[in-house]
């Protein structure tokens, strides 16, 4: 029987417990996952692409069924080549879904019959952001509630070392 795979893409700049949480949700649902982190986002990403890939395998060792790649261009694109049939969203909140939902029309009229599964972080998630953990990290909050233990280390060393964002 063929491999249900999808892809679960975004900048995980840093990679959240939230992130963590929707990925384990999908695991339940696909039989692999792809951690795709997206080299070009439009953003400035306080992290480059190669420690944004790094920081999620250290983070995410313990599922077996999960794997962490980087990918430029076009989602569907990616999608194609590693023969996916879904892409995985988290959402948050409405504003979040007014977003997504024009993406995953997009996707659907770029590449017919790719899936999109949007899936909701449990409700004590719902609320972090990579976003905002970066603010409290660069005023030496305490991030550790909000992000795995490999990237909080590395927020604080990032910040320590003056370099701002």
């Amino acid at each position: 029987m063929p491999q249900r795979l999808a892809i679960y893409p975004g900048s995980f700049d840093p990679l959240t417990n939230g992130h963590i949480d929707v990925l384990e949700r999908a695991l339940s649902l696909f039989d692999k996952v792809l951690l795709a982190v997206a080299s070009g986002t439009g953003k400035t990403p306080l992290f480059s692409v190669k420690e944004r890939v790094q920081l999620a395998r250290e983070s995410t060792v313990q599922f077996s069924r999960a794997e962490v790649v980087s990918f430029d261009g076009l989602l569907v694109d990616f999608a194609r080549q590693c023969s996916a049939c879904a892409v995985v969203r988290g959402l948050r909140a409405v504003g979040d879904f007014e977003f997504e939902f024009q993406l995953a029309l997009m996707n659907r009229q770029l590449a017919p019959g790719f899936e999109t599964v949007f899936l909701f972080p449990k409700p004590g998630l719902m609320a972090i952001s990579s976003t905002l953990v970066k603010e409290i990290a660069r005023f030496n909050g305490d991030v550790s509630p909000f992000v795995p233990s490999p990237v909080a280390k590395a927020l604080k060393s990032h910040f320590q070392q003056g370099i701002l964002a």
